[in-house]
């Protein structure tokens, strides 16, 4: 795949053989940001699992301490009092029957949708158009639940919802470019303790293998886990 002379010279400032310290690597990070836009700090990393086993899928949620730079939009199917609660805490769709015949249609603008676990048999029908986008509402990353008001919040905050890809690699945003590096490496921790939280017992031997960090449009940076897992202890 070509590349532009842009990410060239971006990804000239990298050695490839290196492991980069934590601070460093964001320090590379933040100057790798050059597009007009406020660039996504994205990381990839590589767990020691095998997800075709599913006592080895790593799956979950994590509050962003300094959020994630956006604030998500968020589809509560809910009925009475819980959708009351939905609206109150800020949820920007909210709905039981009316939000499922909306989304049936192929209306799907919104990051992260939340069910109470008495209307599931409605949202398991959206399963073909939820799934596929990773929309659908689950018990494990805390969407699937009676406490929407909590729900709805957290995502505002800056949760996001983690899980194993098939080689084993978890994506996700940490965060803006504009970001300080402190408010970066907060976010970085926090997800690699949440990771190491939801560490399978199935799992064996090395657990961080790889990490690997980002903006939307620049090059991969690696970065050392052992530095990452000092910044864990340190939060």
């Amino acid at each position: 795949m070509h590349k532009g002379k842009r990410y060239q010279e971006l990804a000239a400032k990298i050695d490839r053989g290196r492991l980069y310290d934590a601070q460093e690597a964001l320090e590379l990070v933040k100057s790798t940001a050059r597009a007009k836009f406020d660039e996504t700090v994205e990381v990839a990393i590589r767990l020691g699992v095998d997800p075709r086993h599913s006592d080895q899928v790593v799956r979950g949620a994590v509050v962003l301490p300094r959020g994630i730079g956006k604030t998500q939009t968020v589809a509560v199917f809910a009925k009475g009092d819980k959708a009351r609660e939905a609206e109150e805490a800020g949820a920007d769709f909210v709905g039981d029957e009316d939000l499922a015949q909306r989304v049936q249609s192929g209306w799907t603008e919104f990051d992260v949708a939340v069910a109470t676990p008495d209307v599931m048999a409605l949202v398991g029908r959206l399963g073909k158009i939820l799934g596929p986008k990773g929309l659908m509402p689950n018990p494990k990353t805390g969407t699937v639940t009676f406490d929407v008001a909590n729900a709805v919040k957290e995502i505002k905050a800056g949760k996001i919802e983690f899980r194993t890809e098939k080689a084993g690699i978890i994506h996700g945003p940490i965060g803006k470019a504009s970001f300080s590096i402190d408010a970066l490496q907060e976010n970085l921790a926090v997800l690699v303790d949440a990771l190491n939280k939801a560490r399978p017992s199935a799992a064996k031997g090395v657990y961080l293998k790889s990490i690997t960090l980002s903006t939307t449009m620049g090059p991969g940076i690696r970065v050392n886990p052992l530095s990452v897992q000092r910044s864990v202890q340190a939060v």
